[in-house]
């Protein structure tokens, strides 16, 4: 290579410092990533607030709050649900107006921004619920209401031109797939490829990126890692908010941490850690996350057996596997290797096609959700507001559905039943809310969750199942879900836990079963517990 375009080898020119330098460098193109961490902290902010408030009625949401956003820096934004974090977003996308305080992009300070404005700032953003028509294709999506149209009286689109707009947008992003591709084929992680490829489609300086791992397994967590770090070395910043601290420390420059609405400290590169994190975001260390005793647990007998059941999704693939009383088992493996098709035959959604359960020994035939329910299985479901709570019911009536004859009078639910059992509860889980009257859709992600163990909690159950518990819940409520499941463990209950979450699996479980395409393909004790080992069985490898 010529001296003159080895980047290794630039010097400044006569009259240009560093930061000049690197700039210079990176326009070229020919930087790698961790020279532009270095352009992050020298450049100058393009976006700041200063001492931003926002109030509503009973609640202080943003108090006192600034931070700034330099070109090319990755920040992740922590903070337990309530912290401020969605008004933040409300408040840079020009959907709520502050308050107080100020505004300044480029140099130009407002008192709150418009979404038009927002948008012609180049704030972008990529919700954690995806915006897309599935009935489109991806160069549909992502020009939606923008496309080019041929000249003309009818006005039509012009799909070529589409197509050769879309084309550099998919390369940015490493996309895997064509401009014609329909995006109802594609994976969650590569349709948050065609939301990132929208937001850089308005020339975005900052891409929002909220809760964007929340639904990936491990392999497209990777991918979507990558597309952050690609994002970065093009100059263009991103705000990372997310509840898995692990990821934040992988792909962060800075931190940013909410608590109660105002800024309780920020984190520079080399201070960002697991354990700095949680101290901001909740005011204390949390202990150590509970895990099975090392010294060996004696095992309890087993509650819940499948015998060489066979599951609608994986017909040729019969599974054996035993839940023990006394022990939370992790349920391991990647998306789509039949871990919830499972769990609905073990809760009596979808029949065996063979094979056969036993409850205690005996064996098990279930017709429907309710005959498992009736034996005390049951499951606390991958999709809590689809399918696990009635969102504009009560906390008191989401408790007390599964089971209204315990709560009735002469064949006439009881209110004051319903209000008993859920104020036991309600102490017993920590569920934060004014009463338990509350609307339930207008709680946490972590309070919803504990609404839907406390109307099982309330039935004394042998084997509770639990699909994905923390998806979406901060780092508080998780601590606090992980202990009421150890409590249920020692309490004797059989606990099976299936979860994407690394970090979880091995960090809660006393035994882990890892599946693939159907099957159980190896089953680990505690001294064997290693990421390599869970990933290995999940792709069909045994541990070395």
């Amino acid at each position: 290579m010529d001296h003159k375009h080895d980047p290794e080898k630039w010097e400044p020119v006569f009259g240009e410092d560093h930061a000049q330098m690197l700039a210079r460098r990176l326009l070229s193109g020919m930087m790698n990533y961790s020279d532009t961490s270095i352009v992050a902290s020298t450049s100058t902010p393009f976006l700041s607030l200063e001492n931003v408030r926002k109030t509503y009625p009973g609640v202080v949401a943003l108090d006192g709050f600034s931070m700034e956003v330099r070109p090319g820096e990755v920040i992740g934004l922590v903070g337990e649900n309530g912290a401020g974090k969605s008004t933040l977003m409300k408040i840079l996308g020009g959907v709520t107006t502050p308050d107080s305080g100020t505004i300044t992009v480029d140099g130009t300070a407002h008192k709150g921004l418009t979404v038009e404005g927002s948008l012609g700032s180049g704030i972008a953003f990529v919700h954690q619920e995806l915006n897309l028509f599935d009935n489109l294709d991806v160069a549909a999506n992502i020009f939606f209401g923008r496309e080019p149209l041929r000249a003309g009286p009818f006005k039509l689109v012009d799909r070529a031109k589409l197509r050769t707009m879309v084309a550099p947008l998919l390369k940015r992003v490493g996309a895997n797939f064509s401009a014609d591709t329909q995006v109802a084929t594609l994976s969650l992680a590569q349709q948050q490829m065609v939301e990132i490829a929208k937001a850089l489609s308005i020339e975005a300086r900052l891409v929002i990126l909220d809760e964007p791992t929340s639904s990936l397994p491990l392999a497209e967590t990777d991918k979507l890692l990558d597309v952050i770090k690609a994002l970065k070395a093009d100059g263009i910043s991103v705000i990372f908010i997310s509840h898995r601290l692990h990821e934040v420390e992988r792909v962060a420059d800075r931190v940013v941490v909410l608590r109660d609405g105002m800024l309780a400290g920020t984190l520079g590169k080399h201070d960002i850690g697991h354990d700095q994190m949680v101290k901001l975001m909740i005011g204390r260390m949390l202990k150590e996350r509970e895990k099975a005793s090392e010294a060996a647990r004696a095992p309890g007998a087993t509650a819940l057996s499948a015998k060489a059941i066979r599951t609608p999704a994986y017909p040729g693939r019969p599974v054996d596997l035993d839940v023990r009383r006394g022990e939370i088992l992790g349920l391991a493996g990647l998306v789509g290797s039949g871990r919830t098709e499972l769990a609905r035959v073990f809760f009596g959604i979808d029949s065996s096609l063979g094979g056969g359960l036993e409850l205690d020994g005996k064996p098990l035939v279930l017709g429907s959700a309710a005959d498992a329910v009736a034996h005390g299985i049951f499951l606390v479901p991958e999709d809590r507001k689809l399918t696990g709570i009635l969102l504009d019911l009560s906390i008191a009536q989401n408790i007390s559905l599964p089971n209204l004859p315990a709560h009735a009078k002469r064949s006439l639910v009881s209110a004051s039943a319903e209000t008993a059992t859920a104020e036991k509860q309600k102490k017993a889980l920590g569920i934060k809310a004014p009463s338990v009257q509350t609307r339930t859709g207008t709680l946490s992600g972590g309070n919803q969750q504990k609404v839907v163990l406390g109307k099982w909690l309330a039935m004394n159950p042998k084997v509770m199942i639990l699909d994905e518990p923390t998806r979406g819940i901060d780092i508080g409520a998780k601590a606090e879900i992980y202990g009421l499941m150890r409590a249920l463990a020692d309490a004797g209950v059989a606990v099976l836990m299936i979860s994407s979450d690394m970090e979880e699996v091995i960090g809660v479980s006393d035994r882990i079963a890892v599946m693939h395409e159907g099957q159980i393909s190896g089953i680990l004790d505690k001294d064997r517990f290693s990421q390599e080992n869970v990933l290995l069985l999940a792709v069909g490898k045994q541990p070395k």
